[in-house]
């Protein structure tokens, strides 16, 4: 975000003017669209109001914007001639479409982590940058240059990579495959997006967990499917809880996080996946399976994916680096029946003609590296390290206020606030102390429960960060 040189000899509030004049100009702000309000652009560039009000008195004397009273500060329609210019009236166009935007408090957390980067962050899903294995990728990609020609690839993806990781897949996660059942992705997330659009329709019902990572993804919603809840408890779904959708609802899929859960870090029990696979093959209902934190696990072997038991062809399974490596080279995958997969790159290649082949080529050469059995070792130790240090802070500054159950594994570890408090009153005030978390109703859950991430923070920054929502929670529960 553009903030004005302090360092100049131009005063602060012509810098303002001359870079909304700018923005008007190239129509970023349209004849007659509203401008911040005075105290918020104040805020977003580190500036006195006063100084916002000089820039908007600047503006306003060469006619550019108009302010009424109750109405804000617009862009003059009449300022470039006589005659107002008729303009796409690109807010009617921003609110529409099919696609929606994503929801409030994602976007407030977003706004709040552009707007201030020293905000500690325990809101954002990925590896922090000591978590993730930078060297041992550097190194791979000057010893393996790409030079094969860059044109467009198999729009499954690059085969060297769907190779390496049908090997990865029996050796780490005991799925036997082959390269033609795997698709590569830009992640989890474009993995679902296909799946919602091309494999189901407007009207359709499907069965998410409840709470779950997929009601933070509007996607469900803009493909018009109809969501129904699986409530989750220390054990995972209860399977005949999808029986019972079947019947009311004609359900036609299930999705599933079920080894270290998101938002809630459970692992689904052995018992429940037979009974998941028996009302599964009863009903000829498919499950799609997203899988990103396995590998994770802290103490013994990491828990084996639905798929490995798959003998009837029930499971699409979905794979990410994002969660183990780096979320940047935006490699995922999926293991699907041949005919799902040629249909999903149909539409995959009618979209972007596939992923940039320079990360699928990356990735391939890291997975079959001497690198990525230490890295997954090291990055189990450290983030046990770095949710310990959370439990710590958690116990020490609220140990009467929230209560949790330790995940063994995965990112996040996910709360209950035993006082009542208003969601969006609580971020803000987090937000104010110089700390930002999910809210835990943006997993469909009701309020009163949070997410944090605690892979994200710097390990320093662990308990600081707590102490601050500690405060913000003790001043909503005072006043």
């Amino acid at each position: 975000m553009w903030k004005p040189d302090r360092q100049s000899k131009k005063p602060l509030y012509e810098q303002i003017s001359d870079h909304l004049e700018r923005r008007i100009s190239y129509g970023e702000f349209p004849p007659g669209s509203l401008l911040p309000s005075e105290r918020k652009l104040a805020e977003q560039l580190g500036v006195n109001r006063s100084t916002v009000i000089m820039a908007f008195a600047e503006l306003r004397s060469m006619g550019i914007i108009e302010s009424r009273t109750g109405s804000g500060t617009r862009v003059s329609r009449t300022k470039w001639g006589a005659m107002p210019k008729h303009t796409p009236n690109w807010s009617r166009y921003a609110e529409g479409g099919s696609f929606l935007p994503n929801l409030p408090f994602m976007r407030r957390i977003r706004e709040a982590l552009n707007q201030h980067p020293s905000l500690i962050d325990f809101a954002s899903g990925e590896l922090s940058a000591d978590l993730a294995p930078s060297d041992e990728i550097t190194t791979l990609m000057n010893e393996h240059r790409y030079t094969s020609h860059l044109g467009y690839d198999n729009p499954q993806g690059y085969i060297p990579l769907r190779q390496a990781l049908v090997s990865y897949l029996d050796k780490y996660r005991g799925i036997q495959t082959t390269e033609s059942s795997v698709m590569i992705t830009s992640g989890s997330q474009q993995s679902l997006y296909l799946i919602t659009q091309c494999l189901l329709s407007p009207g359709d019902a499907v069965a998410i967990e409840d709470p779950s990572y997929c009601y933070s993804l509007p996607m469900f919603q803009s493909a018009g499917l109809r969501l129904f809840r699986l409530p989750v408890d220390q054990h995972g779904i209860c399977p005949e809880d999808i029986r019972s959708l079947y019947k009311k609802h004609r359900i036609k899929m299930v999705f599933m996080n079920p080894n270290f859960q998101n938002p809630t870090g459970t692992v689904f029990s052995i018992e429940r996946r037979k009974q998941l696979f028996d009302v599964a093959s009863k009903l000829g209902l498919p499950i799609v399976e997203d899988d990103p934190f396995s590998l994770t696990a802290f103490e013994g072997a990491a828990p084996k994916p639905l798929k490995s038991m798959d003998s009837n062809g029930s499971i699409l399974y979905i794979g990410s680096f994002s969660k183990i490596a780096a979320s940047g080279l935006r490699i995922g995958w999926m293991v699907a029946p041949h005919s799902i997969v040629e249909r999903l790159a149909d539409a995959r290649q009618q979209m972007d003609f596939g992923l940039s082949v320079i990360p699928q080529s990356v990735a391939a050469q890291f997975i079959k590296s001497s690198y990525f059995h230490p890295h997954l070792e090291r990055l189990q130790i450290q983030l046990q390290f770095k949710r310990d240090l959370l439990i710590e802070s958690l116990q020490k500054e609220l140990p009467d206020l929230v209560k949790f159950i330790t995940p063994q594994g995965g990112l996040h570890l996910w709360c209950k606030l035993l006082h009542e408090v208003h969601d969006g009153k609580l971020l803000e005030e987090a937000i104010k102390r110089g700390v930002v978390f999910v809210p835990g109703s943006v997993y469909g859950s009701d309020s009163g429960f949070v997410r944090f991430t605690f892979a994200r923070p710097k390990t320093e920054e662990i308990a600081v960060g707590i102490s601050r929502f500690a405060e913000a929670l003790r001043a909503l529960i005072v006043s």
